[in-house]
Formats: structure tokens, sequence, C-alpha cells
């Protein structure tokens, strides 16, 4: 059966030359997915400034929508303030929202983007303005009655927005499995922090990984958000780890695999991935969303 996901790589942010931020990953992934004929896509909507305001301060929400924030903040962020940027953050957060009325309705959903984890409840850092996924337990709360969430990152950089946003809430579980010495430099406290040593590989990874996933789902979540980043690839620039294309595919399936065995609502969001050349990146994206049409159909 054919499952939809929601993109936003159509709207253009203005980046200046040499900027380290892979704008272009985005639509090459989508690329790679539609000649698998698999999925459907679709335009993810504008999320409401109002449900963003369910996780973030709502003078935060209004200075960036205006314009408005102060340049020390914009400089945390490391994205120009321009309208596109207004354009593809609302639709990058309305793309996470979309993926889990889907998770809810039909077991999982996707969004070739988010995953901004780096997002805290007043300010934006690390290339990331609104914390996506926080928004979504936090929609997914108010309007669905979900009484407990699970948000997993496997991102190489710690999810310290997310962390810092559900620090004293004890019906959310953030788990972080990160590089200890990347960014961010000032970690904060998930629930369940994995520091891993450089060049971690495949299999020191995989072993780590089975020893959480059981304490995951003993949280006995009712929905498991997935931040997917694959820039623990060897080849990333960023990342420090040394994990290969087959690891992060098995990291992928066990995840999935167990999510699915215990029937909880599952929700895929894109995380970072800065290898060179970008295809490398591209790839890994591409191939989590193939690991889900397997898991899930």
């Amino acid at each position: 059966m054919s499952r939809r996901l929601f993109y936003c790589d159509h709207y253009e942010i203005p980046l200046p030359p040499g900027h380290k931020f892979p704008i272009s990953k985005y639509g090459l992934i989508r690329g790679l997915l539609a000649s698998d004929g698999f999925f459907q896509f679709e335009c993810a909507p504008m999320a409401d400034p109002e449900v963003i305001q369910l996780a973030h301060d709502p003078g935060y929400v209004q200075q960036f929508l205006n314009g408005t924030l102060p340049e020390s903040v914009v400089r945390r962020i490391g994205f120009p303030w321009s309208e596109g940027l207004v354009q593809r953050t609302l639709a990058s957060v309305g793309g996470t929202l979309g993926a889990t009325r889907d998770a809810l309705a039909r077991g999982w959903g996707g969004n070739l983007a988010g995953g901004t984890h780096h997002a805290f409840s007043s300010e934006g850092s690390g290339f990331c303005v609104f914390n996506d996924i926080a928004i979504a337990v936090r929609w997914a709360r108010s309007e669905r009655n979900i009484a407990r969430a699970a948000i997993l990152d496997l991102d190489v950089h710690q999810g310290d927005g997310t962390a810092q946003i559900f620090q004293d809430d004890p019906t959310v579980l953030t788990v972080s499995f990160h590089a200890r010495s990347n960014f961010p430099f000032r970690k904060q406290q998930s629930k369940i922090d994995v520091d891993l040593e450089d060049s971690t590989g495949d299999r020191e990874y995989l072993d780590a990984l089975d020893m959480v996933l059981p304490q995951v789902f003993a949280f006995e979540p009712d929905i498991l958000f997935y931040q997917s980043g694959v820039d623990g690839l060897a080849s990333d620039t960023l990342g420090r780890l040394a994990l290969t294309h087959a690891g992060l595919r098995e990291r992928d399936r066990r995840v999935m695999a167990a999510a699915h065995a215990h029937g909880v609502p599952f929700v895929v969001t894109l995380g970072g991935g800065y290898s060179k050349p970008i295809q490398l990146t591209a790839e890994a994206h591409a191939n989590t969303f193939r690991t889900a049409s397997e898991i899930f159909s």
C-alpha cells in the first residue's frame, strides 16, 4: 500500500556562498524516493503559529515571524532571516504535524524535513528555529489525548532543545544518542543520554541501541517520534562517528521493528547529515524511509 510523505524542499532559503547547511539534500532525498515509486508526496501544510506556541514562547514566535529577532538570536540559529525561511520553517513543522496525524490514524507517518532538535522553548540554535517534534508532542496531547510520548533521537548531536523543553515533564521520555565531544558543547539532560566516543562503529552503536530500546517500550508510550539523523556516517563532516550505510539501515530496522511489534504509532522525521559528497547523506536518509516502507506495509 502506498504511503505519503510530507515535503517542503520547494521553499528556498537564500544562503550566502559557502554556507555549511546542505540545503540541496532535501530535494535529492525526495528524488531518490520518487524513483522508487512507492511513496506519494504531499506538500507540507503551514503550521498555525498558535500550535507552535504549545512548545515555544509566544514572544519568540512572533519575533521570528515578523523578522524582529535580535541579531544575537539570529546568529545562534545560523540562518539569515528571510520570508523564505519563515515559509520553510512553518512547513517543516506542518509536515511533522501531518506525519503525526498519519501515525495515529495508520500506524506511521513521515516528514522529509524536521527533526529540529536544537530549538529551545524561547530561542533557536544550530539550524533549528522551532522544535517540530516538541510541538507535535504537545499537539497530540491537547488534540488527541495522548498521555505518554517517547522521543528517540539518533542524530549525532544531542537533542538539547528537546531535552530542555521536556526536562520537567514525566510524561515524555527523551532519549538521545550522540557523540560526546560534538556540538552542542554544553549538553542538556535528557531522560536517557547515550554519550558515544569518537569513531564509534556499527557494532558498538547497535549494541548500545539494543540496551536502550527495551527501556523505551517499557515506558509504554502512546506514540514514538524518531529523529533519524544520519550524521553518524563516517563520511560526515560534522559527525565524529564511524557508522556505515549498512549500520544505519540496521539501526533503522531495529527501531522500526520494535515499534511495529509493540503497536506504537511511529513518526519519522529527518535530522542532520553533512557528508561530502552530499549524495551519501541523501542515500542514507532515503534508506530510512525505504526501511519504514518494508516494516510498516
